[in-house]
């Protein structure tokens, strides 16, 4: 019996999670590989860029070994995605799967991409442009301390740093009257009720995963970081797009405009993708439902193996 069939009315979704460089889309490939009909679903925020195969560790063809890969690369770099267009995306790839009788498998680190999909999204109302431009233009700290006034958890549970967060939550309760939180409450949509789950969160070792990180980053500079980057800036895209956000694009940009040295950009990707890291590692820690399984033991090939074969015996018993 396939997995496609064995669940009964429920289709079967497979689900593998976890900080950047943890090892999910090398595990991702073996599950579809044993279990023999899968294809293989990003759920990554970087890996949906055209333009961003090195930075965001894209898999290579080589990598994908035949498997069928939905939602890597599909979306030009001048895009704004979000993840609710993701989620709508996700949805038909699904489908697709589904409908070929094969098992998709989400794999990614976008926590908020796999909550938007599984729990739904936050109905909150469309934010006036005036309260969104005149948010945004405030200085770090004052939108913080402005926030502390109307929203105290949320300014307690942000950094000052976090300025995108900050700003978002600041301008909800200021355009709304309500907080970002409650309207969270109140999420609507999502499939978690609609499918089979069968989630595996990776939380490796730390001081492997950080040393996987730094050794990745190296990889990218020698593999053509810097090329992809400036193509970026040749585009002329605005530096408020996701895409010359994410992590690696700053780093590379102030190397090739003369601001940093090849290894001072080098040695700060390497730190940005090391802190991205242990929020991912924290946020997949907590956030997920207690009883998904976390793995964490650092991967090897053979371990990959073994935990593939593991999974797709969950797929079929159920």
């Amino acid at each position: 019996m396939s997995p496609s069939t064995s669940r009964g009315l429920k289709p079967p979704l497979a689900l593998i999670a976890g900080p950047t460089a943890s090892g999910k889309s090398a595990l991702a490939v073996a599950l579809a590989q044993a279990v023999g009909r899968a294809q293989v679903v990003n759920a990554d925020a970087s890996q949906v860029y055209r333009d961003l195969a090195i930075l965001s560790a894209r898999p290579t063809p080589a990598e994908m070994a035949g498997v069928p890969h939905r939602l890597f690369g599909h979306v030009d770099g001048c895009d704004t995605y979000n993840a609710a267009r993701w989620a709508a995306d996700a949805r038909r790839a699904l489908a697709r799967a589904w409908e070929d009788e094969d098992v998709p498998i989400l794999v990614g680190g976008t926590g908020l991409y796999l909550r938007t999909l599984l729990y739904g999204i936050a109905p909150v109302p469309d934010i006036d442009p005036a309260i969104r431009a005149e948010v945004r233009a405030l200085p770090p700290a004052e939108a913080h301390a402005a926030l502390a006034r109307l929203d105290p958890s949320a300014a307690e549970r942000l950094p000052p740093a976090d300025t995108a967060r900050v700003s978002r939550a600041l301008e909800v309760v200021r355009a709304t009257g309500r907080t970002l939180a409650h309207w969270q409450q109140a999420r609507e949509g999502g499939i978690a009720s609609e499918v089979a789950l069968f989630p595996l969160v990776l939380l490796p070792p730390r001081e492997w995963l950080r040393a996987r990180c730094d050794a990745r980053l190296e990889a990218m500079f020698e593999a053509g970081a810097a090329e992809e980057v400036a193509a970026l800036i040749a585009r002329g895209l605005g530096p408020e797009l996701p895409v010359m956000r994410a992590i690696g694009v700053q780093q590379v940009a102030q190397w090739l405009q003369g601001q940093a040295t090849r290894e001072e950009a080098l040695e700060r990707a390497q730190a940005a993708t090391r802190q991205y890291a242990k929020r991912q590692y924290t946020w997949f820690r907590h956030q997920p439902p207690q009883h998904w399984p976390r793995h964490d033991e650092s991967l090897s090939i053979d371990s990959i193996i073994e935990i593939a074969i593991k999974l797709r015996d969950r797929l079929l018993t159920g």
